[in-house]
């Protein structure tokens, strides 16, 4: 999608198929809607009157208004004035993108961001414009036959926003950062979307090298099962076990351009870990069969790892990102766990396996351990990891686990920034009892209270010489229903959280 800025003064003349303008619903007019309204003769008072409220989010259509070159002037309901956020602001944005994309329009013009809001600046909110209209334009259609691929395929192509002429260079910045965060997302939902017959640990393996292909700054490597077990990752392969689909371990180097990657006297990279469960079945402790088609997105931590390394790369981020994949299936089969087995994990230490539908923190512990070789500033974990985390935290929130204060904070900033929340979940020593096992160093479940707790507790054993946090997004890496498909969270979150660290 191009996206661009307009500066002209004479609003009103600006030739375009939508003009969306703000509305507050105290019947207040942006300055952009004070202009149109004039040029008009009031024909966007009189709206007010009788058919728009200004509800956030909401939107009306005018049509044709006298002395307006616009096609169509899209009102944008902006909620109340003195409770109007970024967050807000984003809503409405993303109101005006579905708008577009729902009239089957090949462009757009915005002029929400010019509004002032208390807290975000005009880059941020240039940035969550080209992010609305940018996702927008997703649709899955890779496994559609060729009809049913162009049946409603997007139009929208092009997206302006308007602003004042001596705040351009804010503008281009954000639309920028906000266009790699889209392609990041939508890279992440498609991945997500795509069946687990073809989106295998193989496949992901092959995403990673495109991306190497396509930006310069990426290298990619992709261990096979050999190799892996060369590096002694026993409770991955214990996984991988199960299934006839090879497993593969990505590792995936962005490298600034201006340099080397990072040496003495550099700023440490930071490492995201995703976890790549491409289908789990659960293995012997075998799921329900309802809903069991939705475990496809299983490896939405490695998606989001997938789609937050491109954005870094066409964002030309000055800061080392290595991202850590260990993709694998989980199935039953006659090679697969056995509830009571122990594995001997890639750090020495031992596992009991009570539940093997716990499989995902016995993939990320090796990945874990094998991140300590890059000496990092930071490792984040990104996982579909507990349905405990969905019960305490619904859909709204990711949960986020960190004995480190400074990273935990750096990480719900970035949320909120993005609008892409996360909450700060528990993760205190007492929990770590629940793991105790009687013929290992530790049990892989810890019991049903505080299951995402424990889960992270059982995390935290592996991360002991680096800080580290982990985001469960079993609830929001994905939706279910008549809706059903990836969100492409957190992508938002960790690009928001990248672009901070790299200043």
């Amino acid at each position: 999608m191009e996206f661009s800025t307009q500066t002209t003064a004479s609003l009103h003349q600006l030739k375009t198929a939508a003009l969306a303008i703000g509305i507050f619903a105290d019947g207040a007019l942006s300055p952009a809607a004070e202009t149109i309204d004039r040029a008009s003769n009031g024909a966007v008072s009189a709206a007010l009157k009788t058919e728009f409220k200004g509800k956030a989010g909401s939107h009306l259509a005018l049509h044709n208004l006298p002395g307006v070159s616009a096609v169509r002037v899209i009102l944008v309901g902006l909620g109340n004035q003195e409770s109007y956020t970024a967050a807000t602001h984003a809503k409405a944005e993303q109101a005006f993108a579905k708008y577009c994309v729902g009239a089957n329009l090949s462009e757009g013009t915005s002029t929400l961001a010019a509004i002032d809001c208390p807290d975000s600046s005009l880059r941020a909110r240039a940035r969550s414009a080209a992010c609305a209209a940018g996702v927008s334009v997703y649709r899955y259609s890779a496994t559609l036959s060729k009809d049913k691929e162009k049946d409603g395929a997007p139009k929208l192509k092009k997206f302006t926003v308007w602003i004042p002429r001596t705040q351009a260079t804010q503008v281009q910045n954000g639309l920028r950062e906000g266009r790699a965060i889209a392609n990041g997302m939508n890279l992440t939902r498609e991945l997500g979307d795509l069946p687990p017959n073809v989106c295998t640990p193989t496949y992901l393996g092959a995403t990673a090298k495109k991306l190497a292909k396509e930006f310069k700054s990426l290298k990619a490597e992709v261990l096979n099962a050999k190799q892996i077990e060369a590096l002694k990752m026993g409770s991955f392969l214990s996984v991988a076990r199960g299934s006839y689909e090879p497993p593969a371990f990505i590792v995936l180097r962005h490298t600034p351009a201006t340099g080397k990657p990072a040496s003495k006297g550099d700023k440490a990279p930071i490492v995201l870990v995703g976890k790549g469960i491409t289908f789990d079945a659960g293995g012997i402790s075998l799921k329900p069969a309802a809903n069991m088609d939705e475990m496809k997105y299983d490896m939405c931590g490695a998606a989001s790892v997938l789609g937050t390394l491109r954005a870094v790369a066409e964002l030309e981020l000055g800061r080392e990102v290595i991202g850590l994949i260990p993709a694998c299936e989980n199935l039953p089969s006659g090679r697969a766990n056995k509830p009571g087995d122990v594995v001997t994990s890639m750090s020495g230490q031992t596992i009991e396996i009570l539940n093997t539908d716990a499989e995902g923190r016995l993939v990320l512990c090796d990945a874990l351990t094998y991140a300590e070789r890059f000496k990092p500033a930071a490792v984040i974990d990104i996982a579909t990891l507990t349905g405990a985390c969905v019960v305490a935290l619904g859909h709204v929130n990711t949960g986020l686990f960190s004995k480190s204060d400074e990273l935990a904070d750096s990480l719900l900033k970035a949320g909120r920034e993005a609008n892409d929340t996360a909450w700060r979940m528990p993760l205190e020593d007492a929990y770590q009892e629940q793991l105790h096992s009687n013929f290992a160093d530790m049990a892989n479940i810890g019991g049903m209270p505080g299951g995402s707790v424990t889960a992270a507790c059982f995390l935290s054993r592996f991360t002991k010489n680096y800080p580290w946090a982990h985001l469960d997004i079993a609830g929001t890496a994905w939706r279910s229903g008549k809706d059903k498909g990836a969100s492409g969270r957190p992508v938002p979150l960790l690009v928001h959280y990248l672009l901070a660290q790299a200043g």
